[in-house]
């Protein structure tokens, strides 16, 4: 699915186009008293709609100096993922007012989970991701505890491998490798063949373009090697919308998980697993309030009625209005973007499940408006009112942003086609291409201290200068990898990213020269800032002669 894609994006775009984290955006709290939140609190409900909130001064997030966000971006969970229906709202607040025991409710919230959703059997968990967890938990143990409380250890169990299709390997699937099993790779249906064995638990497959029907290894032919071997199949389709039944379980898929809080609008914080019975009590087991390897994925009461009814209205959506709805508010944005000469605006429609919402792409010539998708996208996340956006540059020499209207609401298209337009329309001057001279030469070996938040780990540069232009290699604690950029003047920019199957982070170096030291920050997006000190390596090179033989040794 398209969110798993975008992974790669968001961990350096949290959410424009940049690392966000300017003094401008910061609200300043609107009272000193700790009554504030609780003001907030009852002003909001009072049932005050969404935009007048967000407008609001006494907003609960400026009340501790947190600027809200307008979300053009989609659900994402850095941002918030989704805004609840009133009535998953309702159903939580009705169940924060008595006790119950769990056990008991997980009971009754499967079957009727399955009743819903023509299942077999539905689950509640503290997020899609730990219900990935669990599942594959389910999967190692069978159900039985002594294996359970054992787990990252799988040493002497009998299955402790999962396989994993190189195509769905992402960031996600952090949940599968936290219960310690061995991954396995597997390109094709006689590789996954062969792949199989009595330690195989499990095969995870993200419900990506590779895994779609008629594709060479999709789920149905991943299916018909595994299901005569009894190896049990987990999908993630956690930006996807609901399906009723679920084609994925049709399609050979032992396990389905969705995201709550994203295209169903249910609690932010809750997953929904569906399908296989006693898989699902299996991964129940090895959720809290249980102890074990998931006790530390808490679901409450609240979460586990609110995701239920999330389904139940689910099935009650005019899912037709919603999208209409949604096409009215980008129409409006381009409507008004439009009368700014020589801007171009073009609406994509999704035809596959996941994130299913168009989006509107509004383009230009960067030469000619001397601006670029990525800085309005950055000017619009980082001053107020804030808008999340995406941005691109096209393969065609344009530059755009994209909106996406699924979480927007009511009022706030207006608002953003206000705003848009007003970044858009700005005059602005051409920029120069020239660069400042260097002010040195940092050529050669670069010792450097990375402080993050907690520690200072080593790592070192290895640095080629040709003008203002840098390449060279990255060392850290456990990888080596390329490194480039540019120094201005004294001012040096570099980035490096760091690669592996379902896992990058980039590390972008700011700093400034002086001397044989330079230093400055490192923003990693999701993974947020460090300090830096760089200084140059003193060592000498080895300088010496190589003799070379001149035949075969006459000893060894």
């Amino acid at each position: 699915m398209k969110r798993r894609n975008v992974l790669k994006g968001l961990a350096m775009i949290p959410l424009a186009g940049t690392v966000l984290g300017k003094e401008s955006v910061l609200a300043e709290t609107t009272e000193g008293s700790s009554g504030v939140v609780i003001s907030s609190m009852t002003t909001q409900a009072k049932g005050i709609s969404t935009v007048t909130s967000f407008m609001a001064e006494d907003n609960i997030f400026r009340s501790i100096g947190v600027e809200p966000i307008i979300n053009c971006r989609g659900a994402y969970t850095i941002i918030g993922g989704c805004l609840e229906l009133p009535p998953v709202r309702q159903a939580m607040e009705a169940a924060s007012h008595n006790f119950v025991q769990y056990d008991e409710l997980a009971e009754g919230i499967g079957q009727r989970l399955a009743d819903l959703t023509k299942s077999e059997w539905g689950m509640v968990s503290a997020g899609c991701a730990a219900g990935m967890k669990h599942v594959t938990a389910a999967c190692v143990t069978g159900g039985d505890p002594e294996k359970l409380i054992r787990i990252p250890d799988l040493s002497g169990f009998d299955k402790n491998e999962v396989i994993i299709p190189l195509y769905s390997r992402n960031t996600y699937d952090h949940a599968v490798r936290n219960i310690g099993v061995k991954i396995v790779h597997v390109s094709n249906a006689a590789e996954l063949e062969k792949a199989i064995n009595s330690k195989t638990a499990m095969i995870y497959v993200n419900a990506v373009n590779g895994s779609f029907t008629g594709q060479p290894f999709s789920l149905e032919v991943i299916a018909s090697v595994a299901k005569p071997k009894n190896i049990p199949i987990l999908i993630d389709a956690a930006a996807e919308n609901l399906t009723i039944p679920s084609v994925h379980i049709k399609r050979g898929a032992d396990v389905v998980a969705y995201s709550g809080g994203k295209a169903i609008r249910g609690p932010q914080c809750a997953g929904l697993m569906l399908g296989r019975k006693d898989i699902l009590q299996s991964a129940w087991q090895a959720s809290s309030p249980h102890h074990g390897p998931g006790r530390d994925n808490k679901v409450g009461r609240e979460e586990m009625i609110g995701m239920m009814a999330a389904v139940e209205t689910w099935l009650k959506r005019d899912h037709d209005a919603e999208y209409k709805s949604w096409m009215n508010r980008l129409n409006t944005i381009a409507k008004k973007v439009l009368t700014i000469e020589g801007i171009k605006t073009s609406i994509s429609e999704p035809v596959e499940l996941s994130n299913k919402h168009p989006t509107l792409w509004v383009s230009w010539d960067p030469a000619k408006f001397n601006v670029t998708g990525y800085e309005i996208a950055e000017e619009l996340g980082s001053t107020k009112p804030r808008v999340a956006v995406g941005s691109k540059d096209q393969s065609d020499g344009t530059t755009s942003i994209d909106l996406v209207s699924s979480h927007m609401q009511e009022g706030e298209d207006k608002m953003v086609a206000e705003r848009v337009f007003e970044i858009l329309n700005r005059k602005r001057s051409p920029k120069s291409s020239a660069m400042a001279a260097p002010s040195g030469n940092i050529s050669g070996l670069w010792d450097v201290d990375v402080k993050f938040f907690s520690s200072i780990i080593k790592h070192s540069l290895n640095i080629q200068q040709d003008g203002n232009w840098v390449n060279g290699s990255h060392k850290s604690q456990f990888d080596e990898r390329s490194i480039g950029g540019t120094i201005e003047g004294d001012q040096i920019k570099l980035s490096s990213t760091l690669s592996k199957p379902g896992d990058q982070i980039t590390f972008y170096f700011s700093g400034n020269l002086n001397g044989d030291t330079f230093s400055g920050d490192i923003h990693m997006g999701e993974y947020r800032t460090a300090k830096f000190t760089a200084k140059r390596n003193s060592l000498k090179p080895v300088r010496r002669k190589v003799l070379v033989p001149k035949g075969p040794p006459l000893a060894t």
